[in-house]
């Protein structure tokens, strides 16, 4: 998937005010945060139902497929609200490609492929190239096809290294040692074409540096970051934190409509491949202290110092 630009600050599912802004959306990073039920028809919903749109007099949100049954709701034959995610069904479809193909002692052909995720070889091919970004022809090849340019600089904060696909940066990593930095991103893309920069790219990596010294200037480049559903949706509310402020694992949960999730959250703040442009650095723990960085804490404090947030 792919993260452009910047997201609002009002990014959540947790008030009802949001939840029916979401549903207006027919916002599908809702589905599995919320469900919604409608008294008139006495069917719920997933958020990114398409059956015609219900009077807000009608409404009424729930937290599970449990609650809104409970309440006396039939589940909606259309969008099917007991299934996951469509989103997240074919997430884990094109997870088990890639199970199938790592697992095979030759390339299964696009047909067997298809098959073993339930779909026409059309459908799949839409499917993989919308999670992934490449045609399932690379995909079949590790990613072969795939081209990340990138370079290793330095900041003040130790050694850089900023890596991009031809749809944005997909990696800012962070550390003391150049080599670790580049057989990091090795190990994040194993079968892609890795590039060194080019005159053009340099200026992308001084924007970069530029964003590390002052975090509080953004960055206006598109990113390319993939990872689950949920990740994702982490890493839209990591964007919304501004410049100065912190939040905690627990609120960063609420924000995304999942209050019990604090745990989940700090596993996908540690997954951000992204350092600064997506700012984890802006989550700590509940009583304001520095936790876990993946770049080391000392940069974090640094980062937070930089935008006068500690």
């Amino acid at each position: 998937m792919t993260v452009k630009g910047e997201f609002s600050a009002g990014y959540g599912y947790g008030t009802d005010a949001e939840r029916w802004d979401a549903l207006q959306r027919r916002d599908a990073g809702a589905d599995g945060v919320f469900w919604y039920s409608v008294s008139s028809t006495g069917v719920y919903c997933r958020p990114s139902c398409g059956a015609r749109a219900a009077l807000r007099r009608n409404v009424r949100f729930h937290d599970s497929c449990v609650d809104a049954e409970q309440a006396g709701f039939r589940a909606c034959l259309r969008c099917k609200p007991k299934l996951a995610p469509l989103a997240e069904r074919h997430a884990q479809a094109v997870a088990q490609v890639c199970r199938l193909i790592d697992a095979a002692a030759e390339t299964p052909d696009l047909d067997a492929l298809a098959q073993a995720c339930a779909m026409s070889r059309f459908h799949f091919q839409r499917v993989v190239k919308s999670h992934t970004g490449i045609t399932p022809t690379a995909f079949r090849g590790g990613g072969s096809g795939c081209a990340i340019r990138f370079a290793i600089g330095a900041c003040s904060l130790g050694a850089i290294l900023v890596a991009a696909t031809d749809k944005g940066i997909c990696a800012i990593l962070m550390g003391d040692d150049p080599d670790l930095l580049a057989r990091d991103l090795q190990d994040r893309f194993p079968r892609a074409e890795l590039r060194g920069a080019d005159a053009d790219f340099e200026a992308t990596v001084a924007k970069v540096v530029g964003l590390v010294e002052a975090p509080a200037i953004g960055l206006d480049l598109p990113l390319d970051v993939r990872g689950t559903v949920f990740q994702q949706r982490v890493w839209q509310a990591l964007r919304a934190i501004p410049s100065g402020a912190t939040v905690s694992y627990a609120e960063l949960a609420a924000r995304i409509g999942v209050a019990a999730g604090a745990r989940a959250v700090a596993g996908a703040c540690a997954a951000n491949p992204i350092a600064v442009a997506i700012p984890c650095h802006r989550v700590v723990r509940q009583d304001g202290a520095l936790s876990g960085y993946r770049w080391g804490v000392e940069r974090k404090a640094a980062l937070l110092k930089r935008e006068g947030g500690a």
